[in-house]
Order: C-alpha cells, then structure tokens, then sequence
C-alpha cells in the first residue's frame, strides 16, 4: 500500500522540475554558471515576480553581428544581464603562416586582417620590418604613404558610420549613400594598385609604384567637392536627428579608467575623453608636419563613438591636403632599399601605427634567415571587443546590436 502510494504521487521537486524552462543550450552546460536542474540559468533570487532568466545565441550566422561572430546573451525580459562573446570561427592561422613566409611575401597576407582598412595593415606591417632592417623610407614615399593611409582610414569611418545606421533600423538606406562615397574612392584606389580590397600595395622603404600628379588631381577634387558635401549631407541629417540622439545617447558608456586598462585604443577610447592617438603619441613617419586636431568625446557613450568618427573625416581630408601641397619630387623607392630575399640581422621590433580601428602593431623577431622567426599582431578589433560584456551590461537586446557596432569590428582582425 505504502509502495503503491508512494510511486504514484509525484513529489514537489520533481512537479518542479517538470515545469521548468527548457535551456537553449540542452546539449551544453551553461556559458553562464550556476543553473538549475533543467539547464536553465536561474536568478539570484526567485520570487512570485521574477522567472528564470532568458539565455540566447546571437550568431554566428547573424547580420548584426558584423561578420562569423556569436554572442552567448542572458536576458531577464529585453535587458541584458550578462553576455559572453565568442571568437574563433575565421581564425586562419595567420601569424604561424608569417613566420613560414618570407617578409615580402607576408604583405598581402595583412590585407586580409582588416579588410576594410587594408592599407593602413599594410603600412603597420613594413614600419615593423622597417625598424627591425633598418630602412629608412623616402621622403616622397612618406607623404605617398601618409596620402594612402588617411584615405584608408576615410573609407573605414565611412563604412563604419553606414552600417552602425543600418543596425538602427534606418533601412538601409544611409548605408547605400555611405557605399556610394567608398565605391567612388575604391575606383580611384582601383587604378592606383589594380585592386578594389587587396591592395598589396606598401614595399619596404616605399611603394609598389609611383602616383601620378592627374590621379592626385582627381582626388583632390572629389575630397573637396562629392566628399565634402556627403560630410555635410550626413551633419544636418544624422548628428542632431532625434531619433539617432535617443537611441545612442547614454547608450554604451564606456568609462575612461576602463578604457585604459583593457587596453582598448582609436576613436572608441577618444571618445571616451582619452586624448592618445599614436599619429601624435609616436610622431611615426610625417605627422609632425601636419596640422590637425584629435576629437575628445565627453560621455563615452555610442553617439561620441559615432562621432568621432564623423569628425575624425574631416580632420582626414585636411591631412591629405596638406600632403598633397608639400609633396615632395623625387623617387618613391629607396633604391639601396631590399625587399626580395631580405635578411634582417639577428633581432627584434615592434611597430605600430593608429589604424582606423585602433593601434595596429606587429611584433618581428629575425634570426638572420629569410624569414621572421617570430610573427606577431596586435589586432585593436580583439581587443577592443573584448569590453563588450561591460558595455551591454544593463541595456536592451537591442541596443546591444548598436553598441557592437559602434566599437567596430572585422572578424579577419579578430581571429587571424
């Protein structure tokens, strides 16, 4: 009798077991610690008012996430409670690759860690080569690469600010005016180098070619005229737009002290109030020569990022033109300079440059052979994303989508 009572009549655990969520990741323990019997991460504490907690997958087959990239989310309702970024899926072996490759040949290898921002990779990467074989570029070359490097960091800013407006929900039609600004400048980059992504373009102590005085001319009109009044359109339609100012305004803060101990460099620190920018930290090449102003932010929030971008544009188009006014004749290529079969003496070097994405920095070690016997990136995509957790902390799903973007990001950079 006892027996048959006992297996019949369910006790109060297992009716609560029963009636608990299902977790989405049944197959897994959870990404978040303690969980309940179910799998399901549960709250500190439980009460008649409050469930369980939400967890979610965002990618890394998903738009927002700007590329093969997963957030693990915990939500109680649309806040963010607690969310873990996961890397890894494009890593391609890129550094172990560097160190089987000769030095030349690893310089179309950088095109393809920020594919957005290829030529600026290019320059970080034979300024480290440069240090380490001592090679002094020329002085043409300088101004060449200041020039390619400033325009590269336009076409970022630009990209940037098209898709941090497609992830608003603007419709996709401000990214089209933004790709329609990039394209213009890819046909230019395009009968330069002969390539539109990939440019392969930088040499050790200068470049692959000379640029000619019509090709100069033409971008310094389009600068002046098409891109000028884009930079225009884009104020008077997006910096005091209200619906732009609520959703980006206290959205994302990211405090200073926070910023500087994570490491984290470029517009996404400026705009936090940080005043270090490497073109005037390290005075690398010619910047000393140029006169241009760095953008502070105040609030660290998603619109000063937004905005130093739109204004870090601007300050690119007066450096360029300032290029353009001294340059220098004479040849572009040190002709003592070697690029093929380079035989660094025994040694290391580091260098780096402010990318549009942060410092970019490559870390060579030679042992006198053909190739660098250590190879290694510093990528400002990785480790700027590592402060996303504190960054969501507290906002909306959807504003999480936002401040993503806002730190931007290219998963080649990431992974490697």
């Amino acid at each position: 009798m006892n027996n048959a009572s006992t297996s019949s009549a369910p006790t109060t655990a297992n009716a609560t077991e029963a009636e608990a969520p299902v977790s989405p990741f049944p197959l897994h323990s959870s990404p978040f610690g303690p969980s309940s019997a179910s799998g399901a991460t549960v709250r500190a504490v439980n009460d008649e008012f409050h469930g369980d907690l939400l967890e979610i997958s965002l990618g890394p087959h998903h738009p927002s996430t700007h590329g093969v990239f997963r957030m693990n989310a915990a939500l109680d309702g649309e806040i963010v409670t607690k969310l873990k970024p996961v890397f890894g899926y494009l890593h391609r072996n890129h550094e172990k690759l560097g160190e089987t490759n000769s030095y030349l040949a690893n310089v179309p290898y950088t095109d393809r860690l920020d594919y957005l921002a290829s030529l600026t990779n290019n320059w970080a990467y034979v300024h480290a080569v440069e240090k380490l074989a001592g090679i002094t570029p020329t002085e043409r070359c300088e101004y060449l690469r200041v020039i390619l490097g400033e325009l590269g960091r336009i076409i970022n800013h630009v990209c940037l600010v098209g898709f941090l407006l497609n992830d608003l929900g603007t419709s996709f039609t401000p990214l089209l005016y933004s790709l329609r600004e990039r394209e213009r400048m890819l046909d230019l980059l395009e009968e330069l180098t002969g390539a539109r992504m990939m440019y392969n373009f930088f040499r050790f102590g200068g470049l692959r070619t000379d640029v000619s005085a019509d090709w100069l001319a033409r971008l310094k009109h389009y600068l002046e005229g098409l891109f000028a009044r884009y930079l225009d359109e884009q104020d008077a339609l997006l910096t005091g737009n209200e619906i732009l100012l609520a959703r980006t305004q206290g959205t994302g803060i990211l405090k200073p002290d926070l910023a500087i101990n994570a490491g984290f460099t470029g517009p996404g620190l400026r705009a936090s109030g940080v005043d270090y920018d490497i073109r005037k930290v390290d005075k690398y090449s010619i910047y000393d020569r140029f006169d241009f102003r760095v953008p502070l932010g105040e609030h660290g929030d998603t619109y000063d990022r937004f905005m130093m971008r739109m204004l870090e544009m601007r300050e690119s188009v007066k450096i360029i033109l300032q290029a353009m006014r001294d340059l220098p004749d004479g040849p572009v290529n040190d002709p003592k300079a070697k690029s093929r079969g380079l035989r660094p003496k025994a040694g290391e070097a580091y260098g780096r440059i402010e990318c549009p994405k942060g410092e970019l920095g490559f870390y060579l070690i030679s042992d006198g052979t053909p190739n660098p016997y250590r190879y290694r990136v510093r990528p400002p995509s990785f480790i700027n994303l590592t402060i996303l957790e504190d960054l969501c902390l507290g906002q909306t799903l959807a504003d999480t989508i936002i401040i993503l973007g806002s730190i931007d990001i290219v998963l080649g950079e990431v992974d490697r």
